[in-house]
């Protein structure tokens, strides 16, 4: 027995319409569960960056490049120097690592001329936001 495709079309079309009766949407239902420590993280992080001023202090820059040298560098500063945080920051089209976190200009400068027997190239800077 051959089906015509008239009543193929139609019997595809009476199987969707009947088949979709019996469909439903998603429940609008929707349960959040958040765990604490969440939200302890995140007012820490809120504190950390309203604490962070860039325009009153000065940075050694140790390194301006690429972005896997920029990388190497900053590895190899936190093996020796453990006590300056350091940094890597982007400026089109190159990667810069910035260290320290100086207050005066004098304190920087004191760093400045130790870091300069690793990295002759260490400029002082006080970047701008």
């Amino acid at each position: 027995m051959k089906i015509s495709p008239l009543k193929s079309a139609l019997l595809t079309v009476g199987v969707l319409v009947f088949g979709a009766e019996n469909l439903s949407a998603q429940e609008d239902k929707t349960t959040l569960s958040q765990d604490v420590k969440f939200e302890q993280l995140l007012a820490e992080k809120r504190k950390i960056n309203t604490s962070i001023t860039v325009n009153d202090r000065y940075k050694i820059q140790i390194y301006n490049g690429d972005s896997e040298n920029a990388k190497k560098a900053l590895i190899d500063f936190k093996k020796e120097f453990k006590s300056l945080d350091g940094t890597i920051v982007f400026s089109t089209p190159v990667y810069k690592v910035w260290v320290g976190n100086f207050r005066s200009r004098i304190e920087a400068e004191r760093s400045l001329s130790d870091l300069r027997k690793k990295y002759p190239n260490a400029l002082l800077i006080k970047p701008n936001k």
